[in-house]
C-alpha cells in the first residue's frame, strides 16, 4: 500500500511535467529567450537518472535503517491529520538543513554542485540531481523515524514536496503576494540559484520559506533598479561538461588540495569540512567573503572564483 502510494504521486506528477515544460518551451520561444538547450536539458536527464538508479538501489538500506529507530520510537500518533501536518512541517524541517549543510561544507557541496552547475533556470533544472545524495540524505530523517514516522511515509513525504521543489524552476512566475512570506516560490529559489555574491547560499528551504527566515538565510528577489539581474550558475562555469567532469569535477579540485603536501592537517581538514571557497592563504573566497567585498568591506582584488 505505502509503495503503491508513491507510485501513484509518480504517475500523476509526470503528465503535471511535460505539460508545464511543454508550456515553458513554448511561452519562453515566443518571447524570444533562450530558456533551454538541448545539452544542458539532456545533462538535467542524466543527473536524475543517475540518482534515481542510485536511491533505488540504496533504498531498502536506508528504509530498513529508518524502520530500525521506528520500532524505537519515542511516541505514537493517534490523530491521522495531525501525523500528517507534522510529518509534512518536521520532514522540510530536517531538509532545510540538509541543503544548508549541502552548501556550506564542501565535502557536502561537492555532492550538490552538479545541482546548481546549469546556466539556466527552467523547470528541468529541477530533474538536475545531486547524484550521491540519497546515500546519506536518510541521516537528516532518523529523527523523524525516532519521533514515530513510518519509513515509508517519510519517504513518500520528501517526494511529495519534491514535486513542488521542481515547480518553482522558472521565470516564468512573477512573486506570488501572501505566499511569498509562507512558502517557497519561484522568485525565493531563482535567488537560491544565482550566483550573485548577495544571493550565494540563501533560501535553503524546500516547501516553506519560515526556515530561511527564522534561521538568517532568507534573501528576497530584488527590483533590477536595487541590484543587478540575476546570473545563474557558479561563480565560474564549468568549462569541462563531460559526463565524469560534471559529476566529480569538485572532488577532484578538492582531492588536490588536500593532497598538498605544504599544508598541515587542520588546513587539509578544512578543504574538506570548510565552507566551499575557503582556502588556507586567503586566495579563495567563501559566500560570506565575496558578500563583504561587493560591500566594499574587504578589498575587491582579493576575490577568487568559488564554483557555487
Amino acid at each position: 500500500m505505502e509503495g503503491l502510494r508513491e507510485q501513484w504521486l509518480i504517475l500523476i506528477s509526470m503528465p503535471v511535467y511535460i505539460i508545464i515544460i511543454g508550456l515553458e518551451l513554448v511561452l519562453t520561444h515566443m518571447q524570444h529567450r533562450k530558456a533551454y538547450t538541448v545539452k544542458d536539458t539532456v545533462h538535467n536527464v542524466y543527473l536524475t537518472l543517475l540518482n534515481a538508479g542510485l536511491d533505488i538501489i540504496f533504498r531498502a538500506a536506508y528504509v530498513g535503517i529508518l524502520g530500525y529507530f521506528f520500532q524505537h520510537a519515542l511516541m505514537t500518533w493517534q490523530h491521522v491529520v495531525a501525523y500528517w501536518i507534522m510529518l509534512l512541517v518536521a520532514e522540510d524541517f530536517m531538509y532545510y538543513w540538509l541543503h544548508r549543510f549541502d552548501h556550506e561544507v564542501r565535502l557536502f557541496w561537492a555532492v550538490h554542485v552538479t545541482h546548481h552547475s546549469s546556466r539556466y533556470f527552467n523547470f528541468t533544472i529541477g530533474f538536475r540531481s545531486s547524484v550521491f545524495e540519497p546515500l546519506y540524505r536518510f541521516i537528516y530523517f532518523i529523527p523523524l523515524a525516532w519521533l514515530g514516522f513510518q519509513p515509508l511515509d517519510i519517504v513518500f513525504m520528501y517526494s511529495a514536496t519534491q514535486i513542488w521543489g521542481t515547480l518553482v524552476h522558472t521565470e516564468l512566475v512573477n512573486k506570488l503576494g501572501w505566499l511569498e512570506y509562507i512558502l517557497v516560490t519561484p522568485s525565493h529559489h531563482r535567488v537560491h540559484h544565482a550566483s550573485n555574491p548577495k544571493y550565494l547560499d540563501k533560501n535553503m528551504g524546500m516547501f516553506l520559506i519560515i526556515w530561511d527566515k527564522i534561521f538568517g538565510t532568507f534573501q528576497a528577489e530584488l527590483p533590477a533598479e536595487e541590484y543587478q539581474p540575476i546570473k545563474y550558475g557558479l561563480t565560474t562555469d564549468l568549462v569541462d561538461t563531460n559526463p565524469g567532469n560534471l559529476v566529480f569535477h569538485e572532488w577532484k579540485q578538492m582531492v588536490q588540495d588536500v593532497s598538498r603536501e605544504d599544508l598541515t592537517i587542520q588546513e587539509k581538514i578544512g578543504y574538506v569540512l570548510g565552507p566551499p571557497g575557503w582556502s588556507h592563504d586567503g586566495s579563495r573566497m567563501t559566500s560570506e567573503e565575496m558578500r563583504a567585498a561587493e560591500e566594499g568591506q574587504v578589498p575587491v582584488g582579493a576575490m577568487v572564483s568559488r564554483q557555487s
